[in-house]
């Protein structure tokens, strides 16, 4: 993971009297030294009929509510600034606001995003239009989610590994999940957990082999001890911390999550298309909701954003005249 020097935050309102990811970011910015943007993407449609429209008015409408959203965003920068962070503001009209908040994200050189969680429940993960989802999925960034309002004191960080690459994680994305683990553990003063889990249920498949279960699943755990202890060989990581887990990986990120009190899980993400995005719902996705605290996302070395550098500009719907 590339040192973290400028931070997004995607303001979704604001004139929110609560804004948690500006206030954890603001906290990372300053631990970091890094500079802030407070981004908000106005993805509102304007309605306008086929009359009654010119383009002097649309782009006065334009104008000015953009101004009213830079005035809301420079009054949360202000405050943020008094506890020592560099902080610029920017309010742009685009859509689809995932879409929105990465285009900017890539305009600004950021190497981290925040953003909050999505309000409504992510029943299936074949639902598209769902905002959080698609940023976790095609931000080529690091994504932070905030879930919880609480700010960070002293936050434990559990790193999720895949060292057997069961789930077809490629093999450099470990890395990225522990480097990410130890930087955000290093600048909030926090401490640094790892966890595996294995899928006991390979015993039972294996089974047709004819050999014993028991052996098989004898067989499992010490492989996947094995491939545990490599992943963090040079990692310095006490045995108390390391988390070795038999269970289907979103309930044992859930179960030691809730273990060991973390306030951020560091998982690693690919993106998937066709079939697979439609039917195969990622680990990191299914856990959207379960998870008790904060998600950050990182994607593999090389990951290529899927999103046209071009804004969209408004959304302008035009209402037929009645004949």
């Amino acid at each position: 993971m590339r040192d973290i020097r400028r931070i997004l935050v995607a303001v979704k309102d604001p004139s929110a009297r609560s804004l948690p990811a500006v206030a954890k970011a603001a906290q990372l910015a300053v631990a970091l030294g890094a500079h802030l943007e407070l981004f908000h993407a106005i993805d509102t449609s304007v309605y306008a009929d086929t009359l009654g429209m010119s383009q002097e008015r649309l782009g006065a409408l334009q104008r000015g509510e953009r101004a009213q959203y830079l005035q809301r965003l420079e009054r949360i920068a202000a405050r943020v600034r008094l506890h020592g962070a560099e902080v610029s503001v920017r309010a742009e009209w685009d859509y689809p606001g995932y879409e929105a908040v990465i285009r900017e994200a890539g305009r600004f050189g950021a190497d981290l995003i925040v953003a909050e969680r999505h309000p409504r429940r992510h029943i299936a993960p074949g639902l598209l239009g769902l905002a959080d989802w698609e940023l976790l999925r095609l931000s080529p960034m690091p994504v932070l989610l905030v879930k919880r309002a609480r700010p960070y004191h002293r936050p434990v960080i559990l790193a999720a590994v895949d060292p057997t690459h069961a789930f077809a994680k490629p093999a450099r994305l470990d890395d990225e999940i522990l480097a990410a683990g130890e930087r955000f553990g290093a600048a909030l003063r926090g401490r640094l957990h790892v966890m595996h889990a294995y899928d006991p249920l390979r015993a039972g498949l294996l089974s047709v082999s004819g050999a014993p279960v028991a052996d098989l699943e004898q067989s499992v755990v010490t492989e996947s001890q094995a491939a545990f202890d490599r992943c963090l060989k040079s990692s310095g990581i006490p045995s108390s911390r390391r988390h070795l887990v038999g269970l289907h990986p979103v309930d044992a990120v859930v179960a030691t999550a809730r273990e060991v009190r973390g306030d951020i899980v560091v998982m690693g993400a690919v993106s998937r298309s066709g079939v697979k995005r439609l039917f195969i719902g990622n680990t990191a996705e299914q856990l959207l909701d379960r998870l008790p605290c904060d998600l950050l996302i990182v994607k593999p070395p090389r990951f290529a954003a899927r999103v046209p550098r071009a804004r969209r500009g408004v959304r302008l719907i035009v209402l037929q005249a009645p004949y």
